[in-house]
């Protein structure tokens, strides 16, 4: 079994990326590794499988982030009123994904186009949905339904999201063949 030193060795570097691509400060990025470092301390003797040991740590290191933006978000009023303009690398991606949505709806078809519209970019209630378009409200939601597994699918042909607790965008990578997403292929989120 390997011990923290090694670990350190082999990981510490890589690791560090990892969290730094999720983080905007490289402080709070080696406060964050040395968080990691210390449950890994901590728990590496639980560790039976170590062929799992990469994806232990990494699911550490996302463990640690994910409680990181999770105390941020409990600040006091006093506190987030003197940061407005604050705003957390999570809403940077999901904004920067929400955008490729409104395309990709673009290029669902019409009868799904509408209700996804209606319901998603519009916020109009599904009760409302089935009376604008002329379907049952079952019939309404099923096609709601349907249209977010299309636009699901359609993203997932495209890139490969990682995702906290709460289902923010923490990160992504562009798969080769996509061009309706408006980044390279090299390109990755944060």
């Amino acid at each position: 079994m390997s011990d923290t030193q090694q670990v350190w060795d082999d990981f510490g570097t890589a690791l560090r990326a990892f969290i730094r691509r999720r983080v905007k400060d490289d402080h709070v990025a080696d406060d964050l590794l040395q968080d990691v470092f210390v449950r890994i301390h901590d728990k590496l003797g639980s560790l039976t499988d170590e062929d799992r040991l990469a994806a232990w740590l990494y699911q550490i290191a996302r463990n640690v982030v994910t409680d990181h933006y999770r105390r941020r978000s409990e600040l006091t009023f006093d506190e987030t009123e003197t940061q407005p303009d604050q705003v957390t690398d999570d809403q940077n991606l999901n904004e920067r994904v929400g955008q490729w949505l409104v395309n990709r709806i673009a290029e669902l078809p019409e009868d799904y186009r509408e209700a996804v519209t209606l319901s998603e970019l519009k916020g109009v209630r599904q009760t409302e949905v089935a009376e604008q378009i002329g379907l049952s409200i079952s019939g309404a939601k099923s096609r709601i339904q349907r249209g977010r597994k299309m636009l699901k699918d359609n993203l997932l042909q495209c890139c490969h999201f990682e995702f906290d607790k709460r289902g923010n965008v923490i990160d992504y990578q562009v798969r080769s063949d996509c061009v309706t997403c408006g980044e390279s292929a090299s390109g990755e989120g944060s």
